[in-house]
């Protein structure tokens, strides 16, 4: 069973919420978000392509990954961590290529719920309003709900492989 996905994006600010929970310990949930490995597992839709994903996990590291859409559409993500505290909170800038110099900054925080489980909250600042809109009006909240649907049936995957 998946837990839910909640964006919230009000209008008239340049931000996006997003708040999901887990039935996974919060340090694997902080893994699956800076592994590439695990990353390609479960990183945006299923139809999608994710690959040439890097990620040097250190305050002035360098992420980014590479994707086509299912039509065919391909784009670039890409940024630098300014902050890393394993298992509890990563902040970065963000850029995505088919808006160049529409920088923004994400923190997501990573909180250990007990009991094997863990919720992530999630807040991006975008530069303007409409860069904002842009990226809301992308079918971007598809792509981190099915993205975070995945990462459910990969942590469920794991659970039932034991030493996975």
């Amino acid at each position: 069973m998946s837990n839910p996905t909640n964006i919230t994006a009000d209008p008239g600010v340049p931000f996006v919420d997003t708040v999901r929970e887990f039935d996974a310990p919060v340090e694997a949930v902080y893994r699956a978000h800076v592994d590439p490995e695990l990353m390609v597992q479960w990183l945006g839709p299923r139809e999608d392509k994710v690959e040439n994903i890097q990620y040097d996990t250190r305050v002035g590291g360098r992420w980014s990954f590479d994707g086509a859409s299912s039509d065919g559409y391909e784009f670039t993500f890409s940024g630098i961590f300014h902050t890393v505290e394993p298992a509890k909170c990563l902040i970065m800038t963000f850029e995505f290529s088919g808006a160049p110099g529409e920088v923004g900054i994400g923190t997501t925080r990573f909180e250990d719920l007990g009991g094997g489980r863990s919720r992530i909250s999630i807040h991006d600042v975008y530069p303007t309003v409409e860069a904002r809109d842009m990226a809301v009006g992308s079918g971007m909240n598809y792509g981190v709900i099915e993205g975070y649907e995945r990462l459910d049936e990969l942590f469920a995957s794991q659970a039932a492989t034991p030493g996975a």
